[in-house]
């Protein structure tokens, strides 16, 4: 993933993370691509023309696959610690094992993050989040 990182840093966007889907018996490699003021069409085109040709010498998953890149959109999956870090002032909602918790996010340190709601403060280690994801309130 680091050498995916720098390729799509050659388009002027950072890569978010990539997913490896299965939908119709068809296999999708998904880029995911964010960038300062928000991705566009046109840098997701710029990604796939760059990596399509890259990937056709050296595929990044075995067998037949349909790429896609994309923005992780508005609402988006947290799973390692840079995208908690780019939350940061952004409602989430996050499962761990015993409950679910939905907050302001406001603090993200190397074993644990803090969300603000309603009951005050609370501390989230990284190593009991199942699930987390941003959301919006509409």
């Amino acid at each position: 993933m680091d050498n995916l990182s720098e390729l799509v840093k050659e388009c002027g966007v950072e890569l978010y993370d990539t997913e490896i889907a299965n939908e119709n018996s068809k296999a999708i490699f998904r880029v995911y691509i964010t960038k300062n003021g928000g991705v566009n069409l046109e840098d997701c085109e710029k990604v796939s023309r760059f990596l399509s040709p890259i990937f056709d010498v050296t595929p990044p998953i075995s067998g037949d696959y349909i790429l896609e890149v994309s923005s992780p959109g508005l609402e988006r999956k947290l799973e390692q610690p840079k995208h908690f870090i780019s939350s940061i002032g952004e409602l989430l909602k996050i499962k761990t094992n015993e409950t679910t918790f939905k907050g302001r996010l406001i603090s993200v340190n190397n074993t644990s993050i803090i969300l603000q709601n309603n009951d005050g403060d609370v501390t989230i280690n990284f190593a009991d989040i199942k699930k987390a994801k941003t959301y919006l309130e509409w």
